[in-house]
């Protein structure tokens, strides 16, 4: 390990243009892993913060939450279904913001509830919203008197909620009846009556199985559509689409990484054949030179790491609140843990060279 570290640090120009490649690669790793990561918390929060397990579709609307309405009879009759311990309204209106002292309109969606919502308070007074701190960006502060869809309903922002966005746009929790009246001015065709919502999210009794209870509510009502909360996140549109394209692109880059340690170290394995053997010659034993190697692959992943993910935080940081980039935790050390097996697993290439080198004709060839 001595002479590998030893070597490192003498000869840095000719592990350089390793660590500059891989740093790239680990950039591009963050930078694709946080705009998937930025896409997908941004379409889904609204639904992942439902603290009920299930959620009800009217069956014609495809598990669309816009299209989709529940009529009061259809939810008694939900209510009455063995295992449903409580139901709570929800509907989504998608419409444009007036900020005070903002020229653009923010993108926002407001959204009417019940309650039984993570991180999210009771429904607030008439005319009155909990914000998403996403709005922040456009200009919106508690205290402020937002105006909504093209009637620009007044709503007073009166505190901050997180990770509760839809679709990209940020999130105004409101009661039903200010819900009911922004559908309406915003979208006539799709207004809907005192007491109906476009989905019921449905919380289990204790002991209940989620399948069984989601097909006892459509066969009880036979025009729902039930599904688990997991389900409707993937069920928005683009989220399965985006994750697969993205997934691709970043096991493609690990790949890269891979092949470019793979490349580099059985080219200086190769140039170094000489060295080896004399090393062999003198009783340096195969494991003690594979083990060298290894150190040397693992500390120049390490540094390409670190230095590819100061240079990402810092795009990151200038990078407009208008692009959808979340660097996660998770994120990083998944993009970690990817790069280091991706190095071992080039580097190991080499091994098989090193433990056949014969020192006398490793010798020979280098005279």
């Amino acid at each position: 390990m001595r002479l590998a570290l030893r070597e490192l640090r003498r000869s840095k120009r000719r592990f350089t243009p390793t660590m500059v490649a891989l740093s790239l690669l680990v950039v591009l790793l963050l930078m694709l892993g946080g705009l998937l990561d930025g896409l997908y918390i941004g379409s889904t929060g609204a639904l992942r913060a439902q603290k009920s397990e299930l959620v009800v579709f009217d069956a014609s609307a495809r598990e669309s939450t816009l299209r989709s309405r529940i009529e009061p009879a259809t939810r008694a009759t939900i209510e009455d279904v063995d295992g449903v311990a409580a139901t709570y309204g929800f509907g989504i209106a998608l419409v444009g913001a007036e900020v005070p002292g903002e020229t653009d309109l923010a993108d926002a969606a407001v959204i009417g509830y019940e309650g039984n919502v993570d991180g999210v308070p009771a429904p607030p007074e008439p005319g009155t919203a909990w914000a998403d701190k996403s709005l922040e960006a456009s200009g919106v502060a508690v205290g402020d008197t937002i105006r909504v869809g093209p009637t620009r309903i007044p709503l007073e922002v009166v505190g901050w909620v997180e990770d509760t966005n839809y679709l990209q746009q940020g999130g105004l929790w409101v009661e039903p009846d200010t819900w009911r009246e922004v559908l309406a001015e915003s979208r006539p065709g799709a207004a809907v009556g005192d007491d109906v919502f476009q989905n019921v999210w449905v919380a289990l009794a204790d002991g209940a199985d989620a399948d069984t209870v989601a097909a006892a509510i459509d066969d009880a009502t036979g025009t729902t559509e039930t599904i688990t909360r997991d389900a409707a996140v993937l069920a928005l549109p683009g989220i399965k689409e985006q994750n697969s394209i993205f997934t691709q692109i970043i096991a493609v880059t690990f790949l890269v990484a891979g092949l470019v340690v793979a490349l580099f170290f059985a080219l200086l394995t190769l140039e170094r054949t000489p060295m080896l053997g004399v090393l062999k010659a003198v009783g340096a034993s195969s494991r003690q030179l594979v083990g060298s190697l290894l150190t040397q692959t693992l500390v120049v992943t390490a540094i390409a790491y670190l230095i590819g993910a100061l240079v990402a935080l810092g795009l990151d940081a200038v990078i407009p609140p208008e692009v959808p980039i979340a660097i996660t935790s998770s994120r990083a050390v998944f993009v970690a843990v990817g790069v280091f097996v991706a190095a071992a697993i080039g580097g190991a290439i080499s091994l098989r060279r090193i433990i056949r080198i014969d020192p006398a004709s490793a010798i020979g060839t280098g005279t």
